[in-house]
């Protein structure tokens, strides 16, 4: 049997924040570790500076992207909770302006106006605060921020990015290493965009070329920065 509760957890849109933060990490991981990684090695003539570098930029990128993230999220999460006690104190001070514009909302959205109205007062008995939280203030389950999922999972996206390139540098022949670095990273990107347009339900060929366009532009420019430098560590 369906119910409302499986129909709505078909769709891509319930997986937004997560996979917000997941793809931002792991994109971020990827691109910023191999960037650093391709601009110390236009500048340096052995493997460890390289190696160092991609390291320490992988430890510090996943703790700031995880901090960073929380810190966002709860910013979001405490706006809308001043929103809702907000809400919730103009329900007990003026509940009839609240109930017409709640009923405004619905008309606005096509309904009649004495349509409008009974759905208004309908829901109001229901759920009151509930039905000015999703239609006024539009914040619902869906959209609703969680700090520290968004936290974990974009650390861990970042990690499991970032570690992609530290292979590379340990397994690829030093010799052009950053040309090697940009080849698989590419392909890294590639796998990244499918993995989350499948996820998504949205354009692989959009998300690739979305994802490798960006990829090549900042590891073009933190290679040609290694180049500008020239000194061989």
């Amino acid at each position: 049997m369906v119910t409302i509760d499986n129909y709505l957890d078909n769709h891509y849109i319930h997986r937004s924040n997560w996979l917000r933060a997941a793809v931002l990490g792991a994109n971020d991981g990827i691109i910023s570790v191999s960037s650093l990684a391709i601009g110390v090695a236009a500048a340096s003539a052995t493997r460890e500076p390289v190696i160092l570098a991609t390291v320490a930029g992988l430890v510090a990128g996943a703790l700031s992207m995880a901090a960073g993230e929380y810190v966002s999220v709860s910013s979001q999460t405490d706006t809308e909770k001043a929103d809702i006690a907000r809400e919730m104190q103009e329900l007990e001070e003026m509940p009839e302006e609240e109930l017409q514009i709640l009923a405004q909302i619905y008309e606005k959205r096509g309904l009649k106006k004495e349509t409008a109205l009974q759905v208004a007062i309908e829901l109001t008995e229901h759920d009151v605060l509930g039905a000015h939280i999703r239609d006024e203030l539009g914040i619902n389950e869906i959209s609703q921020a969680n700090p520290i999922q968004a936290a974990m999972a974009s650390g861990a996206a970042f990690t499991v990015g970032g570690v992609l390139p530290l292979l590379v540098i340990l397994l690829a022949p030093l010799k052009n290493l950053e040309y090697s670095m940009y080849g698989f990273t590419i392909i890294f990107l590639m796998i990244l965009g499918t993995i989350a347009a499948k996820t998504g339900g949205s354009s692989i060929r959009k998300a690739i070329l979305r994802i490798t366009v960006w990829g090549t532009i900042a590891m073009g420019l933190s290679a040609l920065v290694g180049y500008l430098f020239g000194v061989k560590l």
